[in-house]
């Protein structure tokens, strides 16, 4: 098996190619081109997306400029969802470059959140950060840190710097050996088929015997529905940055290393894809 800091590796450097296009009605004063990055598993879309609003600005006027705001296949994109957690969600079973459509027009008040700076960003990762650290340390670790250790933890997402990330971030992922894990687990299941925005409850990495509890485990409690049984097709896929952990993996494990950089592990149910 890859040495563990390689795994922290792959999912930190994880890329989605991206095509952007603007959507038709927007006004223009000549065509825009679409506009290709590679995106981030693990930022935000409006944390990484300058050079694509800079670009559609040199074909448009001022005034027909309202905040931007990014949609795939007729869905608003969740700017504090992760980039990972989207393509998980919505865009699993699709060919790539993942085509998004860019809006700078008519911003959709009921389903998206106003993101008019980096400041917004930044309050939404640092008060995500506060909640999993509640969770797994009664917040003991996050409050024995400076500011300008969450400031490092900022800044290691916002530039992209690994290792400035996780000479902070190591810290939130430690426990007491005798515990054997997090006081609880922060996570988040996200179901493409509900209208709630994601499941969330007080989950234990350890059985009261002393047994590791697996994500298996945790979906059998959780969210039954994403368990197939033997004998039906399959009905959903669970998805973690973009892979299927088996339902036998350790649920501690996977929280410290396919947790994002809020330290939520954000897992993905979605309809199995027919052959």
């Amino acid at each position: 098996m890859a040495d563990d800091k390689d795994v922290l590796r792959d999912v930190w450097f994880g890329r989605i190619p991206t095509c952007f296009t603007l959507y038709q009605d927007e006004v223009t004063e000549r065509e825009a081109e679409p506009f290709y990055l590679l995106l981030p598993r693990v930022s935000y879309l409006t944390l990484v997306t300058d050079k694509v609003k800079k670009h559609f600005l040199k074909v448009m006027k001022a005034e027909d400029v309202e905040e931007i705001w990014f949609e795939y296949e007729g869905t608003p994109l969740k700017w504090h969802y992760p980039i990972g957690l989207l393509v998980d969600l919505h865009a699993s079973n699709t060919s790539l470059p993942w085509s998004i459509t860019v809006h700078f027009k008519n911003f959709p008040e009921r389903d998206l959140l106003h993101c008019l700076s980096s400041s917004v960003i930044e309050a939404h990762f640092m008060s995500s950060i506060k909640e999993a650290d509640a969770l797994k340390h009664k917040s003991q670790v996050i409050n024995d840190m400076q500011k300008k250790d969450h400031k490092q933890l900022w800044m290691g997402l916002q530039n992209d710097k690994f290792d400035q990330f996780w000479a902070m971030n190591r810290k939130l992922m430690e426990y007491p050996t005798e515990e054997g894990g997090f006081r609880y687990i922060p996570f988040r299941i996200y179901l493409t088929m509900s209208d709630r925005p994601f499941i969330q409850k007080l989950f234990r990495p350890i059985s009261p015997d002393g047994h590791a509890h697996t994500l298996g485990d945790l979906l059998k409690e959780v969210c039954p529905m994403a368990i197939n049984n033997d004998d039906e097709s399959r009905r959903y896929q669970v998805v973690i940055h973009g892979i299927e952990p088996l339902l036998e993996t350790p649920l501690q494990w996977l929280s410290e290393h396919l947790s994002h950089p809020d330290n939520f592990l954000h897992i993905s149910v979605i309809p199995a894809p027919s052959d």
